[in-house]
């Protein structure tokens, strides 16, 4: 299909003005994680009594359906965005209250909700609509002083992280700890703001750890001896490298990964180390980091607060759960439990992760100035019948 500029639809007009760049990498990371669910996900699948390609086959229709998400919002411009962000936060803010009330427990965690036969986590779509909000709130709080527009970004923080705590969800507590905090300091407010907020998420990791018993042991085992036995699933990761080296040993030839239930989902980082290497690692990771740095070059440019903030806070997002997770693999972190964005199985993981890449193209894509975006008149306007006789008279002399 080919584009013309002098048509004026609106998929022209995104072809045109979308960055080409950031979404061929941000296509690139889907297709990586085709490939390595073929690697990471039959031995887990088989283990759990299902065919050897159910989780592939779940990971083909998600990755298509985020596909879809991921082209569809980035054609929405800001505004539009804000709209859909509100929407969708008050629909997963309700999800977590009804999460609170009639949840699913799994592993001792109320974080599901089970619609007609499927799981959904509500969390996952919070994050990135919560994100997009919070900037146009902060960047009402500093054009109008008059608005309480602090206030309410404050407020909205603090309900979001309650109804993740009393999941418990830690791991995403911190997380979206972490990008509002980074908003806090990218939208002008007092550095003495953001410490209060960096001093209270300390105090609140703290408390996690003195009332949430799962917190407390894996960060001891963190920071207590590490065993050459250790056969917990983060000691296995960390085997991974070892066994995986540099080049790795093939595509299929990973063992470790059978004994690893979280193979296809948290510790896919760790498949990839032993049958691809340290090297395919590194590479994942630049891939990574240059969609975040990519991102965050169009905000440095970005003349609008609202919109800047949003790209900010959406490409942390992104760029953090990856370091988190990565940490996790790699024994940098204690274990926490995040997936790792397209490459990790989980239906709602997946369309989120298209959610907050669909709304950060949005954001992204070129606009022309406001002077250039006023059409011209029908027809030249013409001077008045007494501008003409001035005109004449002043020619005459």
């Amino acid at each position: 299909m080919k584009f013309s500029r002098a048509d004026r639809s609106r998929l022209s007009d995104w072809w045109f003005t979308v960055d080409h760049v950031l979404l061929s990498a941000i296509l690139i990371v889907v297709a990586v994680g085709l490939v390595l669910s073929v690697a990471a996900s039959p031995a887990v699948a088989i283990k759990k009594g299902f065919d050897a390609y159910y989780f592939v086959e779940r990971h083909v229709v998600f990755s298509a359906a985020g596909i879809l998400i991921i082209l569809a919002v980035s054609l929405l411009d800001p505004p539009a965005v804000r709209r859909l962000s509100l929407l969708v936060l008050a629909g997963a803010l309700v999800g977590l209250i009804a999460v609170f009330l009639m949840g699913d427990e799994i592993n001792g965690a109320r974080r599901w909700l089970s619609i007609e036969g499927h799981s959904i986590q509500p969390s996952e779509f919070a994050k990135p609509a919560f994100v997009v909000v919070s900037a146009w709130l902060l960047a009402e709080a500093r054009r109008r002083p008059d608005m309480p527009a602090l206030p309410l970004a404050m407020l909205l923080f603090a309900t979001f992280a309650a109804l993740l705590v009393v999941q418990p969800d830690v791991g995403q507590t911190m997380l979206v700890t972490l990008v509002w905090i980074a908003m806090l300091f990218v939208s002008g407010i007092a550095l003495k703001g953001a410490a209060i907020a960096g001093a209270a998420g300390a105090v609140g990791l703290y408390a996690a750890y003195l009332y949430f018993p799962h917190v407390a042991i894996r960060i001891d085992r963190f920071f207590g001896p590490q065993s050459a036995s250790d056969f917990t699933q983060g000691g296995r990761a960390i085997q991974s490298f070892i066994e995986g080296g540099f080049l790795g040993r093939g595509p299929g030839e990973g063992t470790i990964k059978t004994s690893l239930p979280d193979a296809h989902t948290d510790y896919i980082f760790a498949v990839v180390a032993e049958e691809y290497g340290a090297v395919a690692c590194l590479a994942l990771v630049a891939l990574f980091a240059f969609v975040v740095l990519r991102a965050l070059r169009h905000a440095e440019s970005e003349p609008d607060a609202a919109t800047r903030l949003g790209i900010v806070g959406l490409a942390l997002m992104f760029g953090f759960q990856a370091l988190i997770n990565t940490g996790v693999n790699t024994g940098l972190l204690p274990a926490k439990g995040m997936t790792l964005p397209f490459l990790s199985a989980g239906g709602s993981s997946m369309l989120a992760i298209s959610l907050t890449l669909g709304m950060l193209l949005a954001l992204t894509r070129h606009r022309p100035d406001a002077d250039r975006l006023k059409k011209p008149p029908l027809m030249p306007s013409l001077p008045s019948l007494d501008a003409r006789h001035t005109a004449a008279n002043e020619s005459r002399t």
